[in-house]
């Protein structure tokens, strides 16, 4: 099978849902509301709020949300049990994704079903919610679906879309798939594409990559090659283990390679927000939005970055609502401190006093930790008076 032309992808956000089940992550029901309202902004398209059999707090929040008159479809998670189904359907969602896991092993240890029996349970709970809510959007996920035998992967999802699917999800829910390996997730989806095209039937192919081995938004970037058109995303990548695929680290790509555009300078407080309910820091080195991601430092690196950022910048931190800044630290040299003294406001100073400047700003920074610009001029200063 070819590879596709370029298409738009969609991007569901599950900081709500998958993000909860980060260990010890909760987020109250404001923040909730205010995180979807950033997310809005953002331009996610689908704000997975939960699985309302949980609690019902998330039932209770997903009604809100589906009220609050947002751009982005909001999402329910649910099993594919009638139970589960109903609770989905009363939470007004615009977008409702059923799971059920169709390998052998969860089949037989788990279920104690056969296949056929797992495939009517999927058909019925589409069904239903096909009948109830003509209007929703109906995802199917077939649960660690790229450890599960492919024939049954398929007959699960071919099963759910003659009963009224419109998304096939292919879950990597342990984070097994690699890029160009016997693993590759272009492949697997390109094959379930295939497998279903000549079963005459054509949903969108959505992918929710975990990052056990690092890899999750290669893996997804790799899907989408094969023609995904869905990819699950979270804020700092919370979620089960390792997480799933960072969403700025995925808008970003998405938007320089011409899949989407998006609100990219809404992406700094997003994160301070969810960081802030989740108590989760957000690392220095974080694409994007971590402290240091537009910060130069080296010697080298600071004296080109000054005559033009880009030589040492893949990306304009003004997507973001950021400026490139220059660190004085133990690496700075005589450019850096230029460019500091005259950030400060201090003058041009004698080759003396320069030295002194540059030589405790060095000392300094041996100690762990960079100089700010209301420093120099008392470090400046301590030189005029020695």
């Amino acid at each position: 099978m070819t590879t596709p032309s370029k298409h738009a992808v969609r991007v569901v956000d599950s900081t709500l849902r998958e993000g909860e089940q980060t260990p010890c992550v909760y987020f109250s029901s404001h923040a909730k509301l205010a995180i979807a309202d950033l997310l809005d902004q953002v331009g996610v398209d689908v704000i997975e709020a939960g699985h309302p059999r949980v609690s019902e707090s998330i039932a209770s929040v997903i009604k809100t949300l589906a009220r609050r008159g947002l751009r982005a479809k909001v999402g329910a998670h649910s099993r594919s049990n009638p139970g589960d189904v109903i609770l989905a359907l009363e939470s007004g969602a615009g977008f409702i994704g059923v799971f059920l896991c169709v390998s052998d092993q969860r089949l037989s240890g788990v279920h104690r079903m056969s296949l056929e029996e797992s495939l009517e349970m999927v058909r019925a709970a589409v069904r239903t919610i096909r009948r109830e809510r003509p209007d929703v959007e109906i995802r199917y996920t077939p649960e660690d679906a790229v450890r599960s035998p492919m024939e049954n992967v398929i007959a699960a999802a071919a099963a759910a879309v003659e009963a009224g699917a419109d998304v096939i999800s292919v879950a990597d829910t342990t984070g097994v798939m690699a890029p160009g390996t016997s693993r590759s997730m272009h492949d697997y989806v390109a094959r379930l594409r295939a497998a279903l095209g000549e079963l005459g039937l054509s949903p969108e192919i959505a992918v929710h990559c975990h990052n056990d081995r690092g890899l999750a938004l290669a893996n997804a970037l790799d899907a989408v090659r094969a023609g995904a058109s869905i990819v699950d995303a979270s804020v700092l990548g919370l979620g089960e283990r390792a997480g799933i695929v960072d969403l700025a680290s995925l808008l970003t790509t998405l938007q320089e390679e011409g899949y989407g555009s998006y609100q990219l300078d809404r992406l700094p407080m997003l994160y301070e927000l969810v960081s802030r309910h989740a108590g989760v820091s957000i690392p220095v080195n974080h694409p994007m939005i971590g402290a240091n991601a537009f910060t130069h430092c080296a010697g080298v690196h600071t004296r080109a970055a000054l005559d033009d950022p880009l030589h040492y910048q893949s990306l304009d931190p003004a997507l973001f609502g950021r400026e490139s800044e220059i660190c004085l630290d133990h690496m700075a040299g005589s450019a850096a401190l230029r460019y500091a003294l005259a950030q400060a406001g201090v003058g041009e100073l004698e080759p003396e006093a320069f030295d002194f400047v540059l030589s405790e700003v060095k000392e300094i920074g041996r100690r762990g930790r960079r100089i700010e610009l209301d420093e120099l001029p008392y470090i400046v200063s301590c030189g005029v008076e020695v």
